[in-house]
């Protein structure tokens, strides 16, 4: 048997404080870290109206932007927003940068493959919008047209499935760049969301832009880590909350001018 103060018996004692470490290191989940820090870093894409944007005053508003604010404070926890494009919202789970995504983030299978969702909190339309005086009825129409895509998108996505072969499609790397080229002139067609064809409109009338194609409707949901399970729960239930007493809807409605619909408001499970 070895002495208390044996050199063997100091190494059994240091190993097994390093298995024990490491236990609680392996129980110790991003919830716990995430309440130990007292922040909630959320990654939005800051260029993406109505659900988020900019004022005249440079502070950031909309609709994503609010639902983070109010996760946050509900929690008690600090709002930090990390600022990142649509193309970046899963390597920036992935790689830590942020806890988690609120950023028109729709749920798609390949992304569920390798991130989570929590239940929706709001959709987002897919459609294909072009000039009022441009003749677009059904996707054969778009045979040897321009049409612009945000890169990684569902819009990119959705429309890459139903356009012509002869159709180009060019993809720029954020929302506020295929803004720019649509309100400029320099593109006429773009697969989007119908908020924003109304922002293109609201900054240069004379495009008069509107949709002529529904692509999809898709569902939106806080993307976050694998195997984060209290972490998913707990946003699960805040989401299931705030739909409830209605707080979700006033945020949607206050930046989309309609209510949220059914599927939403009331999930079949």
């Amino acid at each position: 048997m070895h002495s208390p103060s044996s050199p063997a018996r100091r190494v059994q004692m240091a190993l097994l404080g390093l298995l024990l470490l490491g236990a609680g290191a392996a129980q110790a989940d991003q919830l716990d870290t995430i309440l130990a820090a007292k922040k909630l870093r959320v990654a939005i894409d800051l260029a993406v109206p109505p659900y988020s944007m900019k004022d005249d005053k440079l502070r950031l508003i909309g609709s994503d932007v609010e639902t983070a604010q109010r996760m946050a404070k509900d929690f008690g926890l600090e709002l930090e927003v990390v600022p990142t494009t649509l193309t970046n919202r899963v390597p920036y789970l992935q790689t830590n940068k942020a806890d988690i995504v609120i950023s028109a983030f729709s749920i798609t299978p390949e992304r569920a493959k390798v991130i989570d969702f929590s239940v929706p909190y709001a959709p987002i339309l897919v459609v294909v919008g072009a000039p009022r005086s441009m003749k677009i009825t059904s996707p054969a129409d778009l045979a040897g047209k321009k049409i612009i895509a945000t890169r990684g998108t569902t819009n990119d996505q959705e429309l890459t499935k139903i356009a012509p072969s002869s159709a180009t499609i060019t993809r720029f790397d954020d929302d506020a760049t295929s803004m720019t080229a649509m309100v400029s002139g320099q593109a006429d067609i773009w697969a989007t969301s119908p908020m924003l064809l109304k922002v293109v409109n609201q900054k240069n009338p004379s495009r008069d832009i509107e949709s002529k194609l529904t692509l999809k409707a898709n569902l939106l949901a806080v993307g976050l880590r694998k195997g984060e399970p209290r972490l998913k729960e707990k946003i699960d239930g805040w989401i299931r909350t705030n739909l409830s007493n209605g707080e979700l809807n006033t945020i949607y409605k206050k930046y989309h001018e309609a209510e949220l619909p059914p599927e939403i408001l009331h999930p079949a499970s």
